[in-house]
């Protein structure tokens, strides 16, 4: 079986730049972002299979690059970094599409420096790093750009870094400057201004202007805490949590600072289990079943909100797949994706436990669309990866619950969408 390429963009979430205050009643201060989530489709209604190879190759990337992060700050290897960073010499097929770096990014708005400068940034809690483009960026037009000689607070640490996230890369020198995250303000915050993109970064490949990570300083590759490690550690929120809401629909997905919107979820099902390794959002996966057969148990995942896809380890997308009539795969390079006909996807939708409970994945996240112009066979929103022996939990599972952050307790909650 082939996947037709190259097509465009699949998913595309982005926020509304204003935010709001909480309404749940929790304590004052809370910031809640509107979201907004858009899919695309190529002409002939089929998904961008090639944007979502590109993706799953820069999602591998990423946590090669942060595992290395991760030793280096803490002179020992993460324990989930064995097999991927032994296959770091292995090459690929060669044949990576420098494409559309849109396929599943969450866009927020901060503000920076003094007098503020504002920026659009991507959320992704599977990284750590702030990084802006400056005023002297290569290959940034369209992006807006960082200005120190504008900012009181600034402070060019004359440190040069290069960030690497899959094939694109960011490169400049390391700054400090105040960090203001929907009012609440992250003094001194260590981010770096970038002198030059790769293409990948490049607009409109990636239309926020920057990236913000919401993963723990052990795997920043800076030395870093995160933008809300940073506000957190100040002791300003209410809760040191965030929490977010993705949903398809339009004007009900959010990111929320500092508590929760109960009016998102139902209370009585928010189940927390604790990050297993602090990093991370790491956690242990308990389950995986499919039509009340488990298929996987016990495994350790990382919740991410930078990937559109679940990823695991080949023998577990095999294990999932397995017997599933009229099922088909496709490998390309470390990346193996599963079809499914398109009448009958929905009968085989999986459920993932956490904390003692499960929660169901819907057809609607789960089936990523035809695989191809006319397709009968619908591709599936699992899918493997030869060089992780762990689960990679994106959007096609969280879609389906709250997810709460919680630093102060080091644990991660889903509940039931109300």
């Amino acid at each position: 079986m082939r996947f037709s390429s190259p097509f465009t963009s699949l998913l595309v979430l982005v926020s509304i730049a204003t935010a709001s205050p909480a309404l749940n009643g929790r304590g004052e201060g809370v910031i809640r972002f509107p979201l907004t989530r858009t899919k695309s489709v190529d002409v002939d209604g089929h998904v961008d299979t090639s944007a979502l190879y590109a993706q799953l190759v820069r999602v591998s990337n990423k946590y090669r690059h942060t595992f290395s992060a991760f030793e280096a700050n803490t002179g020992s290897a993460h324990p989930l970094s064995g097999k991927m960073m032994s296959s770091m010499t292995e090459g690929g097929d060669g044949d990576v599409p420098l494409i559309n770096q849109g396929t599943d990014l969450w866009y927020g708005e901060i503000d920076l420096g003094t007098p503020k400068q504002k920026f659009n940034v991507s959320i992704d809690s599977g990284s750590t790093d702030l990084f802006l483009p400056s005023v002297s960026c290569v290959d940034c037009a369209g992006h807006k750009m960082y200005n120190a000689v504008q900012s009181s607070t600034a402070n060019d640490k004359g440190i040069p870094s290069v960030l690497s996230y899959g094939q694109g890369q960011v490169g400049g020198d390391e700054f400090s400057d105040d960090v203001f995250l929907g009012g609440y303000e992250a003094l001194n915050q260590t981010f770096l201004a970038a002198s030059w993109y790769s293409v990948d970064f490049a607009y409109p490949n990636f239309e926020p202007d920057g990236l913000a990570g919401f993963a723990f300083e052990k795997i920043s590759a800076l030395g870093a805490k995160s933008v809300f490690e940073t506000i957190s550690d100040s002791g300003v929120l209410p809760e040191s949590v965030f929490s977010v809401k993705l949903s398809s629909t339009s004007g009900e997905s959010e990111l929320c600072i500092g508590t929760t919107n109960t009016n998102l979820y139902v209370e009585d099902t928010l189940t927390y289990t604790a990050v297993t390794k602090e990093g991370y959002w790491q956690v242990n996966l308990e389950a995986v079943s499919r039509n009340g057969s488990t298929v996987a148990s016990n495994n350790s995942s990382i919740i991410d909100t930078g990937t559109t896809f679940i990823i695991t380890s080949d023998v577990a997308a095999e294990a999932y797949y397995k017997d599933i009539p009229g099922s088909s795969n496709s490998t390309q390079g470390e990346i193996t994706y599963y079809t499914i006909p398109c009448d009958t996807i929905g009968s085989y939708t999986p459920t993932f436990t956490f904390g003692g409970r499960g929660f169901d994945v819907s057809k609607e996240t789960f089936d990523l669309g035809p695989a191809s112009s006319g397709s009968s066979d619908c591709l599936g929103g699992i899918a493997g990866m030869s060089s992780i022996d762990f689960w990679v939990i994106g959007g096609v599972f969280l879609q389906n619950v709250y997810t709460v952050f919680d630093k102060g307790n080091l644990q991660v909650g889903f509940a039931e969408l109300a």
